[in-house]
């Protein structure tokens, strides 16, 4: 019987009780016995109503429940390699890891074998090694080319819960050949109820990559986050699930479709790379989303993102301009040189570009197709998963680059200079004298609850013929990004 059924039915069965009594009652008493019974029915239904009501402000505390922003160290790290991989490729995870020296980074690279020779005490510089449990009993179909390791990998992300730590927030995967950016991984998954089931990550750069694999699965290289409540879930679901699964080929694609079977799809974001490209990637970087960069991957099968310099060198001066700024690095500002028409295009702490003509926004931020495909001759070629424009074909008909030299920051905000690139054409003109581009800028502090917003820059006066100073601002609230 419900509450508010009793509280109707309480005066009729009292008015009974008293029509069947031989004893008779005064009138004063019997308003008090009414009033008492009433009194006492609506007190029944009221505590009633308190035992039901924590329930309803549980559920609705937790949608407004405000917790402490994510620490580094609440986050832990899953990283794919292999004994014979890791002593060549461990100087990408040095870059990234414990760059924080008041917070430790938790979790494991997870190898098939411990390397030969490997020096096993670890100065905290790199993530510790784990060796993988047996996959033999598991079955692989994948037929031609495919690596039975891929079932290895998968299971790295039941391996790295097991690991059993507390107060973990997020799991974060990739392979040793990833770099993270972790303060912006910070920011990003800050976003995100960690309590709440979240997988996270990005597809491929090739259309025909996505299209076979999926446009809702997450890419392993450019690495991908699943919440500490989702990972809690699937670890112990993983190994049933991937038995139905020996025919495909790899270890994303087996983490997906176990996702899938719980009923979640992917949150994407796309400062996750997996870069399957090869060659020259400027046009990648130098067009970033306005997001922040939270992986790169394949460097091994690209060019030294700066020239001159080798591969480990090109990312360790990306990473200068990382620990200056981390939330502003590549990120993309236009701006025009009105009385030369030219348009300056600043990718913050790598380059920028100068189109010696006036082009409008649309365009300056669409990715020059300075790479090649991953695979060669392929139906799709040159199909991508973001907006491209053509390459010109005559180096010196495309903008002047001007790439990172050196970054500091002091009172006054933070400073970057960017020194002309010899592309062995014949400058006419300002062009010919211009050899450095000063950037002025203040640290970037990306709002969460705000869709970013692209910053707004100046080109400044000066007399220097050979520079040209630039500051970097937040654009007014009616700005326009053109050239008035």
């Amino acid at each position: 019987m419900s509450a508010s059924a009793l509280l109707h039915l309480a005066p009729s069965l009292i008015m009974k009780r008293s029509l069947l009594s031989p004893i008779k009652t005064k009138p004063t008493l019997m308003k008090f016995i009414l009033v008492f019974s009433s009194f006492f029915v609506i007190s029944l239904c009221v505590s009633m109503l308190l035992l039901a009501t924590p329930k309803i402000i549980d559920v609705h505390s937790s949608l407004l429940y405000v917790y402490e922003p994510t620490t580094v160290d609440q986050l832990v790290f899953g990283i794919a390699s292999s004994g014979n991989s890791w002593p060549k490729r461990k100087e990408y995870s040095r870059m990234w890891w414990n760059l924080n020296p008041n917070k430790t980074m938790r979790g494991c690279v997870f190898v098939d074998t411990l390397p030969h020779e490997e020096n096993l005490n670890n100065d905290g510089s790199l993530p510790p090694l784990c060796v993988s449990e047996d996959t033999s009993q598991f079955l692989y179909t994948y037929k031609p080319g495919g690596l039975r390791s891929a079932i290895r990998v998968a299971r790295v992300v039941k391996e790295t819960v097991a690991l059993n730590h507390s107060g973990v927030r997020w799991y974060v995967f990739g392979d040793d050949d990833t770099i993270f950016f972790p303060h912006n991984l910070l920011k990003t998954l800050s976003k995100y109820d960690h309590r709440l089931w979240y997988y996270v990550g990005s597809y491929s750069e090739i259309y025909e990559g996505t299209q076979v694999f999926g446009f809702g699965m997450a890419f392993g290289g450019g690495g991908f986050a699943i919440s500490s409540s989702l990972a809690q879930v699937l670890a112990k679901v993983l190994d049933s699930c991937i038995q139905r699964y020996p025919h495909l080929y790899g270890s994303d694609a087996r983490v997906y479709s176990c996702i899938t079977e719980l009923g979640v799809g992917l949150t994407h974001e796309p400062g996750f790379h997996q870069v399957d490209l090869r060659g020259n990637i400027f046009g990648l970087l130098a067009s970033h989303p306005l997001t922040p960069l939270l992986s790169l991957h394949h460097p091994d099968h690209t060019d030294p993102i700066f020239p001159n310099m080798s591969t480990k060198k090109s990312l360790q001066h990306l990473f200068e301009a990382v620990h200056v700024d981390s939330e502003r690095i590549l990120q993309q500002t236009v701006c025009y040189e009105k009385r030369l028409s030219w348009t300056i295009s600043v990718s913050w702490g790598y380059a920028v570009q100068v189109f010696q003509n006036n082009m409008v926004l649309p365009e300056v931020v669409r990715v020059e197709k300075t790479f090649k495909q991953w695979k060669e001759g392929n139906v799709l070629l040159g199909t991508y998963t973001f907006n491209t424009r053509e390459l010109h074909p005559d180096p010196c008909k495309r903008p002047t680059i001007f790439y990172l030299d050196k970054v500091f920051s002091g009172k006054d905000g933070i400073t970057s200079t960017y020194r002309k690139h010899s592309q062995n054409c014949t400058y006419k003109g300002p062009m010919q004298k211009l050899n450095v581009i000063k950037v002025a800028t203040n640290k970037l502090y990306i709002d969460n609850k705000q869709t970013p917003r692209r910053h707004c820059c100046d080109v400044l006066p000066s007399n220097a013929g050979d520079l040209m100073e630039v500051a970097i601002r937040e654009c007014r609230y009616e700005e326009l990004i053109y050239m008035n």
